[in-house]
Order: structure tokens, then C-alpha cells, then sequence
């Protein structure tokens, strides 16, 4: 079951590089810029590494299955869902290098309604979900590390190209997690 599993995520991870190369190409023929190429390669590492870990430790260092592997798998079906809603909320937008279009609009649909960074927000949920389903526990420690350093460098990197193409502020709205909706009592 796990060749299954991990089949499908690297076969989804190709396909989303094929989308993100011609969207790529869409957006520096409309006078795309992008920022920090070096950045792009250490996440392309990371993520690359990350699969041969999992891999590895499930040959060779896994019990099998998290005992609790329902709700991991929920976990990474929630994640691949608002994955699948960030890119179709961003389109030809949506890429996994910083590339921004002069004059775009900052996109306020889909998930981008409540959250800024529903893409990061899964791939967070991802790397603690795939490793922990399969019981490749140091593989979701590390790689959690990582991602969150890496993120940590990104995110505002990201942001500062989005304002200086847009011209507009970032969104009032939190980075990760939506805030919690007031509950007013019925009025009496």
C-alpha cells in the first residue's frame, strides 16, 4: 500500500512541476519577474530529499503504519484539497517559484479569501501527515524543521515581490490559520 501512496504523491509532484513550468513560461511572456532562483533550488532539494527519506525510512525503519493512519490520512486528504482550491484560485498565478506579473491583482478568491498562504498552509500539513501515515517519524520531524526554515525566508520574500508588482498592501488577512468568527448572541 505505501508504493501505492507513494506512487501517487510523486506522480501528483510531477504534474504540478509540468503546470508551474507553463505557467512560468505564461508569465515571463507577460513580463514576469522572478525573485531569488537560489532559494528555488534549496526547496527543490528539500523536496527531493524529502521523498528519498520517506522512502528510506519506510524500507528500512518503519513499524508500518501509524496505528492512528485514519486521521493522518484525513489530514493529507484536507491538505491535497486546499492545495487543488489555492491553484485554481490563483491560475496561471499559481507557480512554485516567486514569479509576480507587473500590474496583477492580488488574488482574494478561494481560500486566498480567509488565509494568504493556503499552498504553504498544506505543505506544512503534508510533511507532517505523509511520513507520520507511514510511520517514518524522523522523516517528519527533519523535514518539518526544514520547511518551516525554509518558509521562514520565503514567505516574506514573496510578499515584498507581490506589493512591489501589485502596488497594492498584502491582504489584512493571517498568513496560516483564518481568524475565529465572532459568535454575537441572538439579539433578545
Amino acid at each position: 500500500m505505501f508504493f501505492v501512496l507513494f506512487s501517487y504523491l510523486i506522480l501528483l509532484r510531477l504534474g504540478e512541476l509540468a503546470l508551474a513550468e507553463r505557467n512560468r513560461r505564461w508569465a515571463m511572456a507577460h513580463g514576469g519577474q522572478e525573485s531569488d532562483r537560489r532559494q528555488y533550488l534549496v526547496i527543490v532539494a528539500v523536496h527531493s530529499l524529502f521523498y528519498l527519506s520517506l522512502w528510506l525510512e519506510w524500507r528500512y525503519g518503519s513499524h508500518g503504519w501509524n496505528a492512528l493512519w485514519p486521521v493522518w490520512l484525513g489530514l493529507l486528504a484536507a491538505a491535497q484539497i486546499l492545495r487543488f482550491w489555492a491553484i485554481l484560485a490563483l491560475g496561471r498565478h499559481w507557480n512554485t517559484r516567486i514569479i509576480v506579473v507587473p500590474h496583477m491583482k492580488l488574488v482574494t478568491r478561494g481560500p486566498y479569501r480567509f488565509i494568504r498562504h493556503p499552498n504553504y498552509v498544506a505543505v506544512i500539513m503534508e510533511f507532517a501527515a505523509i511520513p507520520t501515515l507511514c510511520g517514518a517519524y524522523l522523516t517528519a520531524v527533519v523535514f518539518s524543521l526544514a520547511n518551516a526554515w525554509i518558509l521562514a525566508r520565503r514567505i516574506p520574500q514573496e510578499e515584498r515581490a507581490l506589493q512591489r508588482c501589485s502596488g497594492n498592501a498584502l491582504s489584512p488577512l493571517p498568513r496560516f490559520l483564518p481568524r475565529r468568527a465572532r459568535i454575537r448572541p441572538f439579539p433578545e
